[in-house]
């Protein structure tokens, strides 16, 4: 629930901030891998509170490690002159679409436990 919160909030207070705050065309393929690491940790982390699994220390721990990592080898591979940012997009991709897709499937199964429940509760109020 705060992960979601704080996703909205983060989203309003960037349509909030003045046009002028921009980056150098130079880091935009470095904020793109952070920002796909950073909405993987948040999508993981609703993930894990429907489970019922969530910690907010592994929530932090994971969102800063996999923005770093996700940066550094944005970095090696602008040294080395290959494209290892793809690896890094893939990898944050694939995830966030099974995170995605697990919660679609589990809101809908509710949805699904809820409207049998008020099927059976009429059948049995006839």
């Amino acid at each position: 629930m705060w992960i979601l919160l704080g996703l909205i909030l983060g989203i309003v207070i960037a349509f909030i901030l003045p046009s002028q705050f921009t980056f150098p065309i130079a880091y935009s393929t470095y904020i793109s891998v952070a920002f796909l690491a950073g909405l993987d940790s948040v999508i993981g982390g609703i993930k894990g509170g429907i489970e019922g699994k969530f910690d907010l220390s592994v929530f932090i721990s994971g969102f800063i490690m996999n923005t770093l990592l996700a940066a550094l080898i944005t970095w090696m591979g602008d040294r080395i002159g290959v494209d290892l940012y793809m690896a890094a997009i893939v990898t944050f991709g694939v995830r966030i679409f099974n995170n995605l897709g697990y919660i679609r499937h589990d809101l809908m199964n509710k949805n699904h436990k809820d409207k049998n429940e008020e099927k059976t509760i009429k059948e049995e109020n006839k």
